[in-house]
C-alpha cells in the first residue's frame, strides 16, 4: 500500500515547469499552483498578460491533487440551512454560482483538450438512515422548486438500482456534475496555462510580499519577482507569511483509500451508474469508481492533519467503514492511502476579495474541484476590472474565534460530530 495520492502518483510528466529563478517583473503573481491558481494563469494569460505562479512544491500537489476527484453542483452545506440563514435570494445566488462552477470545468476541458477520463454521471447524496431520507425529500423541494428543476429523489425501493448496498434508504440525486483524474486535470490545466505565456515555478515557497512602489516584491526561495499585482490561492497552506488567512480556515483533514482494480462483473453490480456518491451522515464518507476500475472511498476518518501515522490510522477506518457497506469487497486489496487538508470556512462558503491590496480566493470547504477552477478564471476578471463577477464579494470574513492558524480544536469537533452522528 502507498501512503501517496494515487491521482499524483498516476498522472502523466507536465511540460510545464519553468527552469531557472523566479525573477523579474510581470503583470501578476499568483501564489498556489492548484486548481485556482493555474486556472487563474490560463485566463490571465489569454488576455494577454504576463502571470507567474508560484508553488512551494509541485503543481497540482496540495489540496487539487488529494481529493476524491468529485465534480458537482450543489453547495457545500444543506440548501434548506443556507436558505434559512441567507434568505432565498443569496442562498440561489451560491448555488447557481456552483452550477456555473461545474460549467466552467467542462468548458475549460473541452477548450483546452484535457484528457482526464471525465465522466458526467452526477451526484448521489445517500440517505443513511430513514429521517436522513425525509430531510432529503424537503430539502429536494425546495431546491426543484427555486433553483435546479433537475433533481430527483429515489426512494428505498430504486436505490438498490443504483448502490448494492444494505446501508441506504434512498438519496437525492443531483445529474450535473461528474467526476474525473485529478493527477491529468491538473497536469492538462498546467500545460495550458504555459502554451498561453504562463511561467509555473515549482518548488518556490513565498517567504514575504511586499509593497513595492505601485506593485509588490514577492520574494520567495527561487527568486525575487516584482508585480502589479498578486493573487494569494493557496488554499489551507501551512506555510508562508499568511497569516491572517490562516485565523480564517480551519484546515480539516479528509483521507481516501483506493482499491486494486476490481472486477468489471463486481462493479456492475454495485456501482452501475458510476456516479459520485457521498452518505448522509456528518462523519460522512464519499466514493467512486475510478477509470481504471478501482474503488476511491474517502471520508473525515478522523479530525486531525495529514501525516503518515494520521493516514494508516484513517486508512484502516475507512476499509472498515468500506467493508461494512460493501461486505463482498472485503478481500479487496488497498493500494493507496493518502490524506489531504479541506479548508473549511465557518460558514462553508468559499471567500475571495481583496485584503491589504492582495486578492484572495479560497475557502471552498470540500466542494473545491469545480469551484477553486471556477474562482481562478472569476479572479481574472475581478482583477482586470469587474468586481461584480465575484460571486463572494458581499461575504464578511472574520476570524475563527480563539483560532491562532494552529487548529487545536478540531479533536473537540470530531468527538462532537461522533458523539451527534449517534442521535441525527
Amino acid at each position: 500500500m502507498k501512503l501517496d495520492s494515487y491521482w499524483l502518483d498516476t498522472a502523466p510528466v507536465g511540460v510545464y515547469a519553468s527552469e531557472g529563478p523566479a525573477q523579474g517583473s510581470v503583470d501578476v503573481a499568483i501564489v498556489g499552483g492548484g486548481f485556482t491558481g493555474l486556472s487563474a494563469a490560463l485566463a490571465f494569460g489569454r488576455r494577454g498578460a504576463s502571470v507567474a505562479v508560484l508553488d512551494a512544491g509541485r503543481m497540482g500537489g496540495g489540496a487539487s491533487g488529494r481529493n476524491g476527484g468529485q465534480c458537482n453542483t450543489g453547495v457545500a452545506q444543506d440548501y434548506a440551512a443556507l436558505r434559512q440563514q441567507l434568505g432565498v435570494e443569496r442562498a440561489q445566488g451560491c448555488y447557481r454560482a456552483y452550477a456555473a462552477a461545474v460549467d466552467t470545468v467542462e468548458r475549460l476541458i473541452r477548450e483546452e483538450r484535457i484528457e482526464c477520463d471525465y465522466l458526467a454521471s452526477g451526484k448521489l447524496k445517500l440517505a443513511s438512515k430513514p429521517r436522513h431520507l425525509e430531510h432529503l425529500q424537503r430539502t429536494a423541494e425546495l431546491i426543484h422548486r427555486e433553483v435546479d428543476p433537475d433533481v430527483e429523489i429515489l426512494g428505498r425501493d430504486r436505490i438498490r438500482s443504483e448502490v448494492d448496498s444494505d446501508g441506504f434508504f434512498g438519496g437525492l440525486l443531483q445529474k450535473r456534475g461528474g467526476q474525473m483524474h485529478m493527477g491529468k486535470f491538473a497536469v492538462g490545466l498546467a500545460n495550458a496555462a504555459a502554451r498561453h505565456g504562463a511561467q509555473l515555478f515549482e518548488h518556490a515557497a513565498v517567504t514575504s510580499i511586499e509593497k513595492d512602489g505601485a506593485g509588490y516584491r514577492v520574494e520567495s526561495s527561487r527568486g525575487t519577482l516584482r508585480a502589479q499585482q498578486v493573487l494569494i490561492a493557496t488554499g489551507p497552506s501551512r506555510h508562508g507569511p499568511f497569516s491572517w488567512y490562516r485565523r480564517r480556515l480551519a484546515p480539516v483533514g479528509s483521507f481516501i483509500v483506493v482499491t486494486e482494480p476490481l472486477p468489471e462483473t463486481a462493479l456492475a453490480r454495485l456501482f452501475p451508474k458510476r456516479r459520485s456518491y457521498t452518505t448522509s451522515r456528518l462523519m460522512h464518507n464519499y466514493f467512486r469508481v475510478t477509470s481504471d476500475s478501482r474503488l476511491l472511498f474517502g471520508g473525515r476518518a478522523r479530525f486531525t492533519a495529514s501525516e503518515q501515522p494520521s493516514d494508516e490510522k484513517s486508512g484502516r477506518i475507512l476499509r472498515a467503514n468500506l467493508t461494512q457497506l460493501f461486505p463482498s469487497l472485503a478481500g479487496a486489496r488497498i493500494d493507496y492511502c493518502w490524506g489531504g487538508l479541506v479548508d473549511i470556512t465557518a460558514d462553508r462558503l468559499p471567500r475571495a476579495g481583496q485584503h491589504g491590496g492582495i486578492w484572495f480566493s479560497m475557502g471552498y470547504s470540500g466542494h473545491g474541484t469545480q469551484m477553486s477552477t471556477h474562482m481562478g478564471q472569476v479572479m481574472a476578471e475581478v482583477m482586470s476590472g469587474n468586481p461584480a463577477a465575484n460571486p463572494w464579494r458581499d461575504f464578511d470574513w472574520p476570524a475563527i474565534p480563539g483560532h491562532t492558524g494552529k487548529p487545536w480544536f478540531l479533536p473537540l469537533v470530531g468527538a462532537y460530530y461522533q458523539i451527534k452522528d449517534v442521535f441525527y
